[in-house]
Parts: C-alpha cells; structure tokens; sequence
C-alpha cells in the first residue's frame, strides 16, 4: 500500500460575484488543482525535531527581528527605495469580491503560455439558473470571458472558461510577464527556409499519426513520486522510521459574507441592452438589496479600455444571452 496523504476536502478559497452587464451571479472559488508531489520535510538528524526557517542578514549572519525588517526595491545596482507598509498597503488594488467581465474572446485566442493557475467557480445561494445560462452560452458561442478579480489583495487578469459541467477561472499571466520570441536562436518559419524537405515533413506528418491518442491524465504518472512512495513503503516494512513530534498547526477563521439577491433573469437582461451593456452604475445596482457583508466589497473595479468597444461588446454579449433565455 502506497504511503500518500488524503488531498483534503474541497473548501471555498472565495466568495464574491461574476458580474456583467446588470447581471449579478454570486459564486464561490475552489482549488482546482492539488499538489500530489512529494514533499519532504527539513528534520534535525540528532533529535528529529522539525526544522523551520530564520529571517537571516546575508552579511552578518545573525537572526533578524520582524520589527527590524522593511521593505525595499532595487532600482539601479545596490541602490534601493524603501516603502512602508502604508505605502505599499495604499497601492493595492481595492477589493471588490467581483469577477468583472470585460469582453467576451474567442475560445482558442489565448496561448498556453498566458495560463498561470485555475480555479473552479460554482454557483451560491440563489446564482444557479444565471450560472447555468452563461455556462451554455459560452459553450454554444465557441466565447470565454476576458475578466479581472481581485484575489488576496492582488489582481489578476483572468478567462472564463466553460467546462463540462461547470465553468474555470483560469488565472493569467500579463502581456508584460510573457518573453518574447525575438532572443531566442530560433529556425525560419519557412520550412525550406529552416532546411526542410517535403518528404521529411510527410514522414513526421506519419510518424505523429500512428502515435497519436486521445487525451487521458491517467495515462501520465509521476514516476518519480511512485518511486519515492515505494522506497517509503519498504522501508516502513523494514521498521526504518522515525518519530517526529509537530507543533500544532494554527486554524485560521474566515467570515462568510451575504449573498446577493438574484432579480428575474430576463428582466436584468432587458435593462442591460436598454442601458447599452456593462459600467460601473451598472454593476452597483444589480440587486433590489445592497449585498451586506466584507465577501462583497463597496462597489465593482474599474474598468479599462475603449468605452465604445465595451458598450458594443457587452451589448453583444447580453443580447446573446437574451436570445438564450
């Protein structure tokens, strides 16, 4: 019996609402993804007591105090800038507990490379019709939203995806984050260019042929894990282990926030075509109630961009839906 621990109940990392046009749907964010690597622990081989980590100066080698530590930015070689915590807690983003949509993109225009990490969005309190009815219109329109959340104080550009039964907020890297092709010692784009000849092309057009499969995850293992957790498995057998004392782990507490009151669908999205799609008034008053509750901030983020370009797209984007309901 392999040595492994049990991935841990899906529990909500999230709460707050995709918003667009005057539609309002509250959700929930959970991990998508789990980490099965092998994970090894830092132990102090005369005691086996665990081992954990000290804020060290690089320079004298002694122990700092938090108190003592700020934080700075290198702007040139071993010239910085301090900011205080103030300055830098000013500059973050406000959160607004809202997955603003901005425009709607085809499926396939963002490359593998713009995708840092997903989360699955589900549907809360009252969300789950309007939540269904962006889910099938994003399937059969081929779209995924363009959207930006604030998560932990940080933001992120984010898509939309529909998927199977539910939809993913995949995270994004930005466009300034992405290097590009120009450094590289690349071959031509022209086949003949890079030296190719028509019959090699043709032979490894073949050879990915007979190669090719569907797509299944459990055909690709680990197989570095899997030797690990084997080389465990016998050395538990042999009586090789170790005991290990851990200090109890701090539980930390999260507030629930309010869920908002959903109005009649089709009315929300006859007031969005008639008010020309999405903006900031549009968003705050998306509800008969004002949401009550940290989960859903003060107001929805600011939006950038062409205000022609969004007015039309979410124009589009509402009568699509319209036609969906």
């Amino acid at each position: 019996m392999a040595v492994s621990k049990k991935a841990p109940a899906p529990r909500v990392l999230w709460k707050g609402a995709i918003s667009f046009g005057l539609v309002h749907i509250p959700v929930a964010l959970y991990s998508a993804t789990t980490s099965q690597a092998i994970d090894f622990d830092w132990l102090d081989k005369r005691t086996m007591d665990p081992v954990g980590y000290k804020r060290i100066n690089k320079k004298t080698g002694k122990e700092i105090a938090r108190e003592n530590i700020v934080k700075g930015i290198e702007y040139e070689d071993g010239e910085y800038v301090v900011l205080s915590d103030k300055e830098i807690a000013d500059a973050y983003p406000k959160t607004t507990q809202t997955i603003e949509i901005e425009s709607f993109v085809p499926a396939n225009a963002i490359p593998f490379v713009y995708l840092e990490r997903p989360y699955y969005v589900a549907p809360i309190n009252r969300g789950a019709k309007v939540y269904a009815l962006l889910r099938e219109t994003l399937q059969r329109t081929g779209r995924i939203g363009m959207a930006r959340v604030v998560i932990q104080t940080k933001q992120h550009l984010a898509a939309l995806v529909p998927v199977g039964p539910g939809l993913v907020l995949n995270l994004l890297r930005w466009g300034a984050d992405i290097r590009p092709w120009t450094d590289l010692p690349l071959p031509s784009e022209d086949a003949k260019k890079a030296g190719l000849r028509e019959q090699e092309i043709k032979m490894a057009e073949q050879l990915v042929e007979d190669m090719s499969a569907e797509w299944d995850p459990a055909d690709y293992k680990d197989e570095f894990k899997d030797e690990i957790l084997r080389l465990v498995d016998r050395k538990v057998a042999a009586g090789q282990t170790e005991t290990v004392t851990q200090p109890e782990p701090e539980e930390g507490q999260g507030a629930e926030g309010r869920g908002a009151k959903i109005i009649d669908l089709t009315e929300l999205l006859q007031r969005s075509l008639r008010q020309g799609g999405g903006g900031k008034a549009a968003v705050t008053t998306n509800t008969r109630d004002k949401p009550r509750g940290k989960a859903h901030g003060k107001g929805a983020a600011k939006s950038t961009g062409s205000p022609a370009r969004k007015r039309s797209t979410a124009a589009k984007a509402a009568s699509t839906l319209r036609s969906a309901a």
